[in-house]
């Protein structure tokens, strides 16, 4: 079986979902995108709830830019990140395909215990006590 090489459109999709999956991967940053869900955040405001230093909020931000998960923008002074659903809406669509495929599975096995249910001979008490 000869598996052909993924087209360059098929190998950026690949790219972009290892970047969302691996930035989703971390609970901080998981946490940081579920803040950002209620609305823009500075820095500052994104390192209220944790115990860890201004800087290491930043490096986690920088994996959610660049996974395509966040933009910052700027306002006056403040630098604002925001959520960048777009990222997030391609990595749905692409766990769909496999949510499809398991209901898909479970309704196949449903219709084989309906099956198995229907075409099952009652067992009688004697045959339980055996």
């Amino acid at each position: 079986m000869v598996i052909e090489p993924a087209s360059y459109g098929q190998q950026a999709e690949s790219e972009r979902l290892d970047a969302v999956f691996a930035a989703l991967a971390d609970p901080t940053r998981r946490a940081i995108l579920q803040r950002l869900a209620a609305g823009e955040a500075s820095v500052t405001e994104l390192v209220e709830p944790f115990s860890m230093s201004q800087p290491a909020i930043s490096k986690h931000i920088k994996v959610l830019e660049r996974a395509g998960l966040v933009t910052r923008g700027r306002d006056a002074q403040r630098r604002p990140v925001r959520i960048d659903a777009r990222m997030l809406a391609e990595a749905t669509g692409w766990l769909e395909n496999y949510r499809k495929l398991w209901e898909q599975n479970f309704d196949r096995l449903d219709s084989l215990l309906d099956e198995l249910k229907t075409n099952a001979a009652p067992i009688t008490k004697e045959e339980t006590n055996g």
